[in-house]
């Protein structure tokens, strides 16, 4: 099952991402259930982003409907992001020159930082710490934000952004690493590490004048 979508509404969702947009009657045919439980199902999933309406007139007779995937639900639905990134990784990886590779690392983790940083909040480090974790959040991947008396937050990973990435190679750590460290404004070190056994992966400011 999709997450977040009960099993009733993933055949619509379905429907709709292999024709361009139905009518719920067309829906109603194609799942053979009736047009109210179609309309239900579609005032759900317009209201959770994923369907959109298209009204259209002709002549003075009452106005049709056609739905249609939005871009979210067209991603919540079916998508290769993961063997694609996996196979793109694999091309970073071949590449022998370390300084090139770097650099390209180093350009990734700027093109994330475009992306996201309008969504990075406060002032405080706790402050752009929280909003990174509520960012990630909302991707699907839990980040917490702790503070112990007199020391600097820790970010922490309760799971990690890059399954079967991170464990194919480690570099994806350096990405993340120069990805908040640009996000909150501070260098920040990798503390600890899922891939050295640790229950989590870590992220902490590094104190100034340490390198």
């Amino acid at each position: 099952m999709i997450e977040d979508i009960i099993p009733s509404d993933v055949a619509i969702l379905d429907l709709l991402r292999k024709t361009d947009s139905l009518s719920i009657s067309d829906l109603a045919a194609a799942t053979k259930v009736t047009a109210t439980a179609v309309r239900q199902r579609l005032t759900r999933l317009m209201a959770q982003g994923y369907v959109d309406r298209e009204t259209t007139r002709a002549g003075r007779g009452r106005p049709s409907h056609q739905y249609k995937l939005t871009a979210k639900g067209r991603r919540k639905t079916g998508s290769n992001f993961a063997d694609l990134a996996m196979a793109l990784w694999q091309e970073i990886r071949a590449i022998k020159d370390e300084e090139v590779r770097r650099g390209l690392l180093q350009r990734i983790a700027k093109r994330l930082v475009d992306v996201y940083a309008d969504q990075i909040a406060g002032d405080s480090i706790d402050e752009k710490m929280s909003s990174v974790a509520t960012l990630f959040g909302e991707r699907k991947v839990p980040f917490t934000v702790t503070r112990e008396e007199d020391k600097l937050p820790i970010l922490t990973a309760l799971a990690c952004p890059y399954p079967g990435l991170a464990e194919q190679d480690r570099t994806i750590c350096s990405v993340e690493k120069i990805l908040f460290s640009q996000l909150l404004g501070e260098q920040v070190s990798l503390s600890q590490c899922r891939l050295d056994g640790e229950s989590c992966c870590t992220f902490e400011v590094r104190p100034e004048g340490t390198s």
